[in-house]
């Protein structure tokens, strides 16, 4: 299946969003046997539109963004699987460096596979407040860069009693003459400095619980009406309760982690285990979808040039010896007659290759 038959895949990819999917798909057209093993949701499953990716239109749903990027990734021979991974374990001792990665076993609960190289792109889940809420995406918000855009002009509500919420509110005066900062019955926790700025900016701090809601016939927030009996109009707003990470597998391995909470990376992705890579919103950084992408394409071309059997260095000549014709091209035959039949190829697509592999596929069965 791979260039190197110790091993299932060359590049193993945990989790299918665009960072995930794009470490992929460059790894793949690198040439290098790629899985990606998704469980599915997400936060850009989640999005009713997409926001600020370049040449995808606004009425693109967040599943249909990401079915088309699934998609790609296969056409190049990567392969995509729903499922779980329960666990990471390398296969023997490492230094830290990626020269020395030992290869990895990847348990997905219905079976074990090896790999040599490991991309975590298991990303986080945003802290959801209790109900009443509107739907996602329909008045409630958890991207401020993405939907600030939505609400010019409109009344946007804020909740949370931390410094976080404070900022987002503050900020959302920028677009906006109608901000409130919804505490919904808690103490606020912000600091001092954060308590004089609320206080020198034009917000409303609503300190009740929210008793009900109230929404359009579309099913977008109107208004919420609070336990003193008031009601205020929203068109929309930011819950700001924290981000829980999915980094059981980043801990099972033993990476660093920010102090926020974030995995440790440098800035390809390389975290500080060899031959283990972390990118999107599991890693410190804007969480966005076209920075998630640059990272996963900046992830891709590092494990590349981590793996690449050629150029042979002079120490690795001394070792090996010159580079025999029988070696190159370094790419599995599999990878080679999806790319050669690719409608992507410089000579066109060829169906004599892919009928190759599947004679072949026959031949094995």
């Amino acid at each position: 299946m791979t260039t190197d038959d110790e091993f299932d895949y060359d590049v193993t990819v945990v989790g299918g969003g665009p960072a995930g999917l794009t470490s992929a798909l460059y790894a793949t057209r690198l040439g290098l046997d790629t899985l990606v093993v998704n469980r599915g949701g997400g936060r850009a499953a989640m999005m009713r539109d997409t926001h600020n990716v370049i040449g995808v239109t606004e009425e693109t749903s967040g599943n249909e963004f990401l079915q088309t990027a699934q998609e790609q990734v296969q056409s190049y021979g990567g392969e995509y699987r729903r499922g779980f991974v329960e666990d990471v374990e390398a296969l023997g001792d490492a230094d830290g460096t990626d020269d020395d990665a030992p290869g990895f076993r990847v348990d997905t609960g219905d079976e074990a596979l090896t790999t040599r190289r490991v991309v975590l792109a298991t990303g986080f889940s945003d802290g959801r407040p209790d109900p009443p809420l509107p739907r996602t995406g329909m008045g409630l918000h958890y991207c401020l860069h993405c939907d600030a855009y939505m609400f010019v002009d409109e009344s946007v509500y804020v909740m949370g009693a931390g410094d976080a919420a404070a900022h987002v509110a503050m900020i959302m005066l920028n677009f906006t003459d109608e901000v409130d900062i919804l505490t919904r019955g808690e103490e606020p926790e912000w600091s001092d400095d954060t308590a004089e700025m609320v206080e020198n900016h034009p917000i409303d701090v609503i300190h009740e619980e929210i008793a009900g809601m109230s929404k359009d016939e579309d099913g977008w927030l109107e208004s919420f009406e609070f336990e003193d009996g008031t009601v205020r109009e929203y068109k929309g707003g930011f819950p700001m309760y924290g981000s829980d990470y999915h980094a059981e597998l980043a801990d099972a391995l033993g990476l660093e982690r920010e102090d926020s909470g974030e995995v440790a990376v440098d800035d390809h992705g390389r975290t500080s285990l060899g031959g283990v890579y972390a990118v999107g919103d599991l890693t410190p950084g804007h969480n966005q979808i076209p920075v998630a992408m640059g990272e996963g394409a900046k992830c891709g071309i590092a494990i590349h040039m981590d793996m690449r059997a050629f150029p042979r260095s002079a120490d690795e000549i001394d070792d090996l010896g010159p580079v025999d014709e029988s070696e190159v091209p370094a790419i599995s035959p599999e990878l080679m007659a999806t790319a050669v039949a690719h409608e992507g190829h410089a000579a066109g697509p060829r169906e004599d290759a892919a009928d190759a592999v599947g004679d072949e596929a026959t031949a094995d069965d």
